[in-house]
């Protein structure tokens, strides 16, 4: 996976940091330490830390019993110092002992990872007394929303890998099962297509369709339902899949649905040819929007159009009004909007695109249109 959790990373967040004018970033397990490092860490009570001074070498605290597995892992070929800590000694203090070598002083701002455990912020905000405490988000944003070749490639078989779930519809998505007998069914088989976990199974039968992140239940699906199948899972590379489908199952669509869903698969297909370098993500949100505004149903489009993927499900940038950030060649983001007629049904369309120098790669291939299953 060394294409993929490059040496240089460290070095360029090192540069990141310098000019968000703060003196270290501290970052736990989770997409952004994957990111950085290429080690997967388990989030446990125990502090694993990436400490990254503006001046000095980056350090990695892990729990003594665990340095095995970082060896294991893409950082251990990477130019990084790694403590472990034993069971009775304060890592905190290890973490904060290293800063203030590494700088010369203690320092005066540190950013901390955004989905850092409050338990553990506040411990290091403890050791490390008088530092600003700022998040690290706003310091690795840039690194992180535009893909490398390598990370598009992940994205892409990914993107496969749940397509072929969907094309499998059919074997589970029948009269007279349950949602929750279906999803899970269809967790299994996102396993079974290449991924390690199944993050997601969005199965919205009926009038439950008109909820956009509604849980499975014990609805029974009956004939002629609409069902909205929303799903994705994380493949052992680390990288992210989300694609939604619209069925109907047992029978032919409803007039009205397929009068809706006509309105947005144009509404999709507007937004996806929005995407190109400068457009902003705002424009690409209105280009979907105004579609679905024009066919009569736009108080029924109730979120964005969509949401950035890589190491996170959800992540950015996002594609939603206000959003004047300019796309760049290399960010990845769904493209999926809806329409929810509440008590009745609803209908999303989602797909994963990559921003491209002339325009936009589409990776996902499933069938768009609205899907007619058998009973």
């Amino acid at each position: 996976m060394g294409e993929l959790y490059p040496a240089d990373r460290l070095p360029s967040a090192r540069e990141a940091v310098r000019l968000a004018g703060v003196d270290a970033l501290l970052v736990t397990p989770g997409a952004d330490l994957r990111y950085l490092t290429g080690y997967n860490a388990h989030a446990t009570e125990r502090l694993t830390c990436l400490v990254l001074p503006a001046d000095g070498d980056p350090l990695l605290v892990v729990p003594m019993l665990e340095r095995p597995l970082v060896e294991a892992s893409p950082a251990g070929s990477l130019d990084l110092g790694v403590a472990g800590w034993p069971e009775t000694d304060d890592p905190y203090a290890v973490v904060a002992a290293h800063l203030r070598a590494a700088l010369g002083r203690s320092p005066e701002r540190v950013a901390l990872g955004n989905r850092m455990w409050a338990e553990q912020a506040l411990r290091l905000r403890d050791a490390l007394s008088g530092s600003e405490l700022a998040l690290a988000g706003s310091v690795l944003r840039g690194l992180r929303m535009v893909k490398s070749a390598a990370e598009v490639e992940a994205l892409r078989r990914a993107g496969q890998a749940i397509d072929r779930v969907h094309t499998r519809m059919a074997d589970w998505l029948r009269v007279g099962r349950t949602e929750r007998e279906i999803g899970s069914d269809i967790a299994a088989a996102i396993l079974e297509e290449g991924h390690v976990s199944a993050d997601f199974t969005i199965v919205g039968s009926g009038p439950n369709g008109a909820s956009p992140h509604h849980e499975l239940s014990d609805r029974v699906v009956q004939a002629g339902d609409v069902v909205v199948v929303d799903i994705g899972g994380t493949t052992a590379e680390g990288y992210c899949s989300d694609n939604t489908r619209t069925y109907v199952c047992g029978g032919p669509p409803p007039a009205e649905v397929a009068d809706y869903y006509a309105v947005l698969h144009q509404a999709q297909l507007a937004g996806t040819a929005a995407v190109r370098p400068g457009v902003t993500p705002h424009e690409v949100d209105a280009a979907a929007r105004d579609v679905i505004a024009a066919g009569g149903y736009g108080e029924f489009f109730i979120h964005r159009t969509g949401h950035g993927i890589g190491l996170e499900g959800h992540e950015e940038p996002y594609i939603v009004a206000g959003n004047s950030e300019p796309l760049q060649a290399g960010m990845a983001f769904s493209i999926e909007p809806g329409i929810y007629l509440p008590g009745r049904h609803g209908a999303r369309l989602e797909d994963i695109v990559v921003c491209t120098p002339d325009g936009v790669d589409l990776l996902n291939a499933v069938d768009r249109g609205l899907v007619v299953l058998p009973g």
